[in-house]
């Protein structure tokens, strides 16, 4: 079979004039003097034929896909099913695994021996997709010379280091940890966890001891994902660089600690916000990546659709009151607020912010972090703010009725006022200020707008694909939403290594906005329920979170079962 296949390929290579009898004749002999049976990439080899015209007749001759391998990132995991030597042998490159389906980059598709010596390692059915030689080698080499990195690191880390992890952090020999954490190999490690977290756009690196090793993992599009298990010896000298890095109390390990530090990689400044919690075996640090050059985009590339962005806008024209934008925590508040204040930061407006803590630090923003312990909380920070005459107040978050009150009357009394609430929707916030003891007519007149907002994950456009979608379901869906009956294609992704085989590559912001008008306020004064209001604003055809998310899936940016999961 793998003779025929080889022949076919020959026979379509010379029909569309690529190569020559007299060449292939050459090229044959050579083969059969070396024993060599891969006779396609010979001639690819020997400039007869180009890596991309072969490429491209053995896809169509075999219907097999090409890959892009300029968007390939091997997973340690997946790759971890084939032994090196044989993916070198064979210039294979296992992709990805789902279930007992494995994805395999090849080179010449036509190497039967190849596919099966696979399948009896992994026991796995083997789909395959096509990449030329070169660039499997390539791909195979970075892989291998990273994992390489790791592994002579962990080696240095053996023979440098004498500290052992003890049972009990009372016991720890401070001077010891301090001087392994400035180690050559821990430095390197630390900076290689680091950096492949900000090659993967991760959000947030999780260090979490475990009983026999020190387990890190990669928030990436709002999804976990394991990435190094490092030796649990050098678990007390990593953490205690990343203390070090952050300005935390290395000696301290019974309470929860938070610090930052700032890297520059790539010329690129990028913040972290680090949280160190006490656990079982040790303390989890969670790195938090604030990267500024995404507040600099503006509102309109945060993936919101033009209506409730001219909702936000509008809002934004009147000279003062209160935004509330209200969301769990991780639905991308903050990145709004701060967007928002990126925009309005012009010389002749004073800006101020009170957080816990602060997240982004912005030039030409004045900026305090809360600090409960000596008696400055977010009602105090924002009583002392009224006194720096602000033109625009950014309140991390109201938790309380103290914070509630000082904001209201701050927005009554000529500044504009912007914050963040946990509540599931917009009308929830009304609701949720009144019940922590404001007056219902404060809350009236001053509440501009009140909006909920969520993360979507984005289709990867690397392995978009269509979507095949119920009947029934699709039924609904064009009788609820116009726009769906001009759609013929709906879209998911099929998954593949760019995205992590999740089918998502980035996310977009979701907005539901409520602009308060005469009603609402009429409604608010006289303690209507939540669900009054809502009715009046589905008789005005107001959009919801479920409306706004459907119509990204429409237009083919996220897939319906995201819109399902999050709204």
């Amino acid at each position: 079979m793998g003779r025929s296949l080889r022949d076919r390929i020959l026979q379509a290579l010379q029909k569309r004039g690529l190569v020559d009898e007299k060449a292939l004749k050459k090229v044959l002999n050579e083969a059969r003097k070396r024993n060599e049976g891969d006779v396609l990439n010979m001639l690819a080899a020997n400039g007869i034929v180009s890596n991309r015209d072969l490429l491209t007749v053995l896809s169509q001759e075999l219907r097999i896909p090409p890959i892009d391998m300029s968007r390939i990132v091997p997973d340690a995991q997946v790759m971890a099913l084939l032994p090196e030597k044989l993916t070198q042998r064979y210039s294979i490159l296992p992709l990805s695994k789902v279930g007992n389906d494995l994805t395999l980059i090849v080179s010449d598709p036509t190497d039967i021996l190849a596919i099966d010596d696979v399948k009896t390692i992994t026991g796995c059915d083997v789909t395959l997709v096509l990449a030329t030689r070169r660039e499997v080698q390539d791909a195979l080499r970075a892989f291998y010379s990273k994992m390489e990195d790791i592994s002579t690191i962990v080696e240095e880390t053996e023979e440098e280091s004498d500290v052992e992890v003890i049972g009990k952090a009372d016991d720890l020999n401070v001077m010891d940890i301090t001087k392994e954490s400035t180690a050559a190999p821990i430095v390197k490690m630390v900076d290689l966890i680091i950096s492949e977290a900000i090659k993967k756009r991760a959000s947030d690196i999780h260090i979490e001891p475990q009983e026999r090793s020190l387990q890190v993992r990669y928030r990436v599009d709002g999804e976990l994902y394991s990435t190094f298990d490092l030796p649990k010896r050098n678990q007390n000298a990593i953490l205690a660089r990343l203390k070090i890095m952050s300005n935390l109390d290395i000696t301290e390990t019974r309470v929860p600690q938070d610090g930052r530090f700032r890297i520059k990689l790539e010329r690129k400044e990028i913040d972290f916000r680090v949280s160190s919690l006490p656990t079982s075996f040790g303390n989890k640090i969670v790195l938090r990546a604030l990267d500024k050059s995404n507040l600099s985009v503006g509102m309109e590339s945060l993936g919101f659709l033009p209506e409730p962005l001219a909702d936000f806008k509008e809002a934004l024209s009147r000279p003062f009151g209160i935004i509330l934008v209200t969301g769990p925590t991780g639905s991308g508040k903050s990145t709004t607020l701060y967007s928002v204040l990126n925009e309005m930061n012009v010389p002749e407006r004073n800006i101020v912010t009170v957080e816990d803590p602060v997240e982004y630090q912005v030039a030409g923003i004045t900026q305090i972090a809360v600090r409960p312990e000596i008696g400055l909380s977010f009602a105090g920070g924002l009583r002392a703010i009224l006194r720096q005459s602000p033109d625009v107040i950014m309140v991390g978050e109201i938790r309380d009725f103290e914070t509630a009150d000082t904001a209201i009357k701050a927005s009554l009394t000529g500044q504009m006022v912007l914050s963040t609430l946990h509540t599931n929707d917009a009308v929830g916030s009304i609701t949720r200020l009144v019940n922590m003891g404001v007056e219902p007519f404060l809350v009236a007149s001053s509440l501009i707008m009140s909006c909920a907002q969520r993360l979507l994950r984005r289709i990867c456009s690397n392995c978009k694909t269509e979507d095949e979608i119920p009947k029934d379901v699709l039924k609904e869906i064009r009788a609820k939403y116009p726009e769906a009956r001009e759609v013929d294609k709906f879209y998911r992704g099929k998954g593949c290594p760019r995205c992590n085989n999740s089918g998502y590559f980035g996310r977009l912001g979701t907005l539901e906005t409520l602009l308060l008008d005469d009603a609402i306020r009429e409604m608010i004064n006289n303690g209507k329920p939540e669900g009054e209001i809502r009715e009046y604003l589905k008789s005005r055809g107001v959009s919801t979170l479920r409306d706004n998310a459907m119509r990204k899936f429409i237009k083919g940016w996220t897939s319906l079962e995201e819109v399902l999961r999050v709204t």
